[in-house]
């Protein structure tokens, strides 16, 4: 599958989709306006997640999937009434929100990571969904999803890293949790617990050093119109992810 021009990395402003020297990963590491980790929220959940644990004592892998469970289960998954303004995709946000779907969770653990010390950007697909509602189809036009998920850099390599579908919306839709070692990627859901074909991933658009704004909200209001509230800035609300597995 391939896209137009407009739909690839390299037609984003504001962020890069080149991959940086192995040698040179400082930049990756530093806070910026959406991976605030700096926020008192973000630093108030990154001590949370690792209470109990001696950072100094551990290596970035545990500390990573330390962070990927606390984002993975600590905030809900919900596409529905999100909020995808500016604000709304800072990490300080999603935290307060409580809830988002992968390009706000991906953002979260994106920041967390940078917050002990671990490189980490964030990725971009369009994922067909074999599992999403009826209702939710109807609002993205479909089953292929614009899909946000985060890289890391462990152990002398980059690994894909989606700390996206909680537990609990997992058992609801019949699906295992995606786990996370630290050691490989952990992408996507290929089938769910009855062997049902879940999830697959079509275009690649890369990897970026920050939030790349105007090409995330293109892509949503090219692929997905119906999905977006009146002003453009959130998702349709008055639905529930979980209400719909029943």
């Amino acid at each position: 599958m391939t896209d137009t021009l407009t739909d690839t990395p390299a037609a984003a402003s504001g962020a890069t989709a080149a991959r940086p020297a192995l040698d040179d990963h400082a930049p990756l590491t530093a806070a910026t306006d959406f991976l605030d980790y700096e926020h008192e929220r973000v630093a108030a959940f990154v001590d949370k997640a690792l209470d109990g644990i001696d950072r100094d004592a551990v290596s970035q892998v545990d500390l990573a999937v330390a962070l990927y469970y606390a984002v993975r289960d600590g905030i809900h998954y919900e596409v529905y009434g999100a909020d995808l303004s500016r604000e709304g995709l800072r990490a300080s946000s999603v935290i307060a929100g409580g809830k988002g779907f992968c390009l706000h969770k991906s953002v979260l653990y994106a920041a967390c990571c940078r917050a002990v010390g671990i490189p980490a950007r964030l990725h971009y697909s369009d994922v067909r969904n074999h599992l999403a509602s009826d209702r939710l189809r109807s609002y993205i036009g479909g089953d292929v999803f614009f899909h946000g998920l985060a890289t890391v850099y462990l152990e002398g390599r980059w690994l894909q890293v989606t700390p996206v579908f909680n537990k609990l919306l997992c058992r609801l839709y019949g699906m295992t949790p995606l786990e996370f070692d630290g050691r490989s990627d952990s992408l996507y859901h290929p089938f769910d617990a009855q062997g049902r074909q879940s999830m697959e991933f079509l275009t690649d658009h890369g990897d970026f050093d920050d939030v790349p704004y105007e090409f995330v909200m293109g892509n949503m209001r090219r692929k997905h119109p119906k999905f977006l509230d009146e002003d453009g800035t959130g998702t349709v609300s008055g639905g529930s992810l979980a209400d719909e597995a029943v």
